[in-house]
């Protein structure tokens, strides 16, 4: 599995470049499900098409994961790499394989990656 871990020994990180290519984001394929971890406010105002979404604070309040994302590897992102480096590590505690974007949306967009609100129209980063 390579930057995917099970268990508890370790986490990987990847940049949006790997993200975007992991979740499809970046052409073809996708092995790998984006699970965003952000406040409903921005998620509303901007995410990348196709995401996850469940909060990180329901995610450590020990909510179960969206059905989307209750199998495939997971690659979490929030705004900036802080909170969904502690959902990676809170999914991993948990079992599953799960990695954080570094950076976050903040760079996501910057790449130049699609951010879409709520609408599915052109999204911005809260």
């Amino acid at each position: 599995m390579g930057i995917f871990r099970r268990g508890t020994g370790g986490r990987g990180r990847v940049t949006v470049q790997q993200a975007a290519v992991r979740t499809g984001h970046a052409g073809s394929g996708g092995d790998a499900v984006l699970l965003a971890v952000r406040e409903p406010y921005e998620w509303q105002a901007g995410h990348a098409p196709r995401a996850v979404y469940l909060s990180l604070s329901a995610l450590a309040a020990g909510a179960e994961l969206p059905s989307e994302a209750q199998s495939p590897p997971l690659i979490v992102i929030c705004r900036s790499g802080n909170r969904s480096r502690q959902a990676a590590q809170l999914l991993v505690a948990r079992g599953a394989q799960a990695v954080d974007v570094v950076g976050g949306m903040r760079d996501w967009a910057e790449a130049g990656l699609p951010v879409v609100d709520a609408r599915g129209e052109n999204g911005t980063i809260a």
